[in-house]
């Protein structure tokens, strides 16, 4: 599978060096990113109508990130040049039958007369001053240092989102133990991953093979077999070489979004591994490939760390999450069940597949695909129809002699759409991560209502153990009352018995009050911050 390639390798480095200077010279504030106001005022010089100009800023942005990085700037001016030249703008334009390398820069009037000023300005400031190294931003790193940063100051919805989690929600998470109970402190690493695409099913379903076929060659690790050969976690992502960075290494690297696994001990760390390899690819996604899930009770209990907790996890932070069948292997265990499960409130990211589906003929695949349905109706719990996508994901050919040539057809049409599901994801992942957001905000704010809603049911002196295991007992009911008294849907409340697992912990009494201005705080960002970051980060030509 392939995602546009990057301008970069597109244009000749003379090119490059132009539009480096370009880019520098628009790129007011230094930071590596173009926004709107930088990019209307460069645009402009194109003299191109402007309904163009969005147009331009449309395909170019077309993660949404609101900022135009180096390669995403040389997109643009590419598309000005071609626009220039009377060629009507649309994505498909980049797909189409151009000489990238060699199409010239665009026609910027007044562009070079600036340039000229900006150089001789900067040979005079040159001249008896020296450098100074700018430092990271330390906002991120304490909630109790950061000071509050205006949003005007923001170069992306990314950094809106970091500094609103820190100033806003951050705050409110730590003193009801959201963290403990929930999901980790999020950290810088977070919000810049790339999305993740997680693969899960029974063993020997085709899930490392799916991976090869995506990346038309092996990751670093890889093992297939008839056999549960899969034995660990392992994260595929992008890389400088091939190679394989044990768990307890990768969980404590500050740059990558994995620390949260900590919490699931050695025995887990020790059966996770991150696979890195340079691909065109894994530039755009990063894969989970997982352990293939077994039945039996033998197989379940012989497991040293908590296999539904760790899926749980990587859900969270995953865009898309593919559940594999193989047509001689529809029963779902009781793990399996477990596991789906767990994949509650992530619905959206789900896609079912039927793999090695040319291996039975068209009869039997009917029969298969029913069977299929009736199953995972069972699991799923959810009125709705759960689409299933049908094919053989693997580089051999299709074995047109068991699903003859409507078989060969469908595979081919219904793998189409998956990839387009896949190709879509670097586009949605800005809208996936606010999304993400905005759920773990009301999350939180749940949280801290049962939390605090325990504590004031706690009595002031005597009794107290009492009480508390009467509340953990009938923690259903304290639920009903948090949800009838701030009028919430109940749809949005935890897993009661994780919940009471977690809560048997803790002295309820040690819990906070409500505090209602961090309450009003967090409303106050889902009610205006977020809408308003978006809004400064939207087409600027909307």
């Amino acid at each position: 599978m392939e995602i546009d390639s990057a301008p970069v390798s597109r244009c000749s480095k003379d090119h490059q060096k132009i539009y480096q200077e370009w880019f520098s010279f628009a790129d007011s504030d230094g930071d590596g990113r173009i926004t709107g106001g930088d990019a209307i005022k460069l645009f402009s010089m194109s003299n191109l109508p402007r309904q163009d100009l969005k147009q331009v800023w449309a395909v170019a942005d077309s993660k949404r990130q609101g900022f135009l990085g180096f390669k995403e700037f040389i997109t643009a001016m590419q598309l000005v040049s071609l626009a220039q030249a009377g060629n009507a703008i649309s994505s498909d334009l980049l797909n189409a039958d151009v000489d990238f390398e060699n199409l010239k820069p665009p026609l910027m009037e007044g562009l070079d007369v600036l340039l000229a000023k900006k150089k001789r300005r900067s040979e005079t400031e040159a001249n008896g001053s020296s450098q100074v190294q700018s430092s990271p931003p330390t906002w991120f790193s304490s909630s109790k240092s950061a000071k509050k940063v205006p949003l005007s100051s923001v170069t992306s919805i990314f950094d809106g989102l970091k500094k609103l989690y820190v100033q806003k929600l951050k705050p409110l998470e730590v003193t009801y133990r959201f963290n403990d109970f929930v999901s980790p402190l999020l950290t810088n690493s977070d919000f810049e991953a790339k999305p993740m695409v997680m693969l899960l099913g029974q063993y020997s379903t085709g899930k490392t093979t799916f991976i090869k076929h995506l990346l038309r060659s092996n990751y670093p690790g890889a093992h297939i077999g008839p056999e549960p050969t899969t034995d660990r976690f392992v994260v595929v992502m992008n890389g400088p070489d091939e190679r394989s960075i044990p768990g307890n290494t990768i969980a404590v690297q500050a740059d990558m979004p994995y620390s949260g696994l900590t919490n699931f001990g050695t025995a887990f760390l020790s059966k996770f591994e991150c696979s890195q390899m340079p691909h065109p690819l894994l530039e755009h996604i990063t894969f989970v490939d997982t352990p293939g899930v077994l039945s039996g009770e033998k197989q379940r209990t012989q497991r040293s760390y908590d296999f539904t907790g760790v899926t749980s996890w990587f859900a969270a932070k995953c865009d898309l999450i593919i559940l594999l069948f193989d047509p001689h292997k529809l029963d779902i265990s009781d793990e399996f069940k477990r596991v789906i499960s767990s994949l509650r409130g992530h619905d959206d990211k789900i896609r079912v597949v039927l793999n090695k589906a040319d291996q039975v003929d068209t009869q039997q695949l009917m029969r298969v695909y029913g069977a299929l349905m009736w199953s995972l109706g069972k699991v799923l719990n959810t009125p709705e129809v759960m689409r299933v996508y049908i094919g053989s994901f693997n580089d051999k050919p299709i074995n047109e002699a068991a699903s003859g040539p409507i078989g060969r057809e469908l595979f081919e049409k219904e793998q189409d759409d998956l990839l387009a599901d896949l190709k879509d994801i670097p586009k949605k992942a800005c809208d996936r991560r606010i999304n993400e957001f905005v759920k773990r905000a009301r999350a939180a704010k749940i949280h801290a209502f049962i939390i605090s809603h325990l504590k004031k049911e706690m009595p002031a002196m005597i009794g107290k153990a009492k009480t508390q295991q009467k509340l953990i007992d009938n923690l259903e009911d304290e639920f009903a009352k948090v949800q009838r008294e701030h009028h919430l849907p109940a749809g949005d409340f935890p897993n009661v018995e994780h919940f009471r697992e977690r809560l048997s912990g803790y002295n309820i009494d040690k819990f906070e009050k409500l505090k209602s201005k961090m309450i009003q705080s967090v409303d106050d960002m889902l009610g205006y911050d977020v809408p308003e970051l978006l809004k400064s980060f939207r087409n600027p030509y909307d």
